[in-house]
């Protein structure tokens, strides 16, 4: 099960198209989906949960707390809202595009993906583009 909880005034659109297409994704990588829930936050709640929970004293647009248990994927995903919109600005892309990118990276942190060198970072970009093609695809 996929849930979706606001703590900001966005609301998600196509949260069915967005539900199926990040099974999908799991069961792509060879996981099956347990619980994952998104919340949808600001950059100050992201950046007190960093500081809380990580040590980080930095903004970011992401955090995914992994309960995952062999190939069961559970989760609490975090997503500032704010961050995710300044940085479609910076890279000129659409708000959307950048928030299923984001979404679909915390997905891939649970299937094992990591972006902490240089190399890592590519794969994870090259997964995330192909996971993005994977939007409108029928089953």
């Amino acid at each position: 099960m996929i849930r979706y909880t606001n703590q900001t005034p966005f609301r998600l659109t196509d949260k069915r198209a967005i539900t199926n297409w990040l099974k999908k994704v799991i069961q792509s990588e060879g996981f099956s989906l347990g619980e994952i829930e998104y919340f949808f936050c600001t950059d100050n709640q992201l950046l007190e949960i960093n500081r809380t929970n990580l040590n980080h004293d930095t903004y970011t647009d992401i955090i995914t707390f992994d309960y995952t248990v062999s190939k069961l994927i559970n989760s609490d995903i975090f997503i500032s809202i704010e961050r995710v919109r300044d940085n479609a600005a910076v890279f000129n892309i659409d708000k959307t595009l950048e928030l299923r990118r984001v979404m679909v990276h915390g997905i891939l942190h649970l299937c094992g993906y990591n972006d902490k060198f240089k190399e890592h970072k590519i794969l994870m970009t090259q997964k995330e583009d192909e996971k993005l093609q994977m939007f409108h695809v029928k089953p």
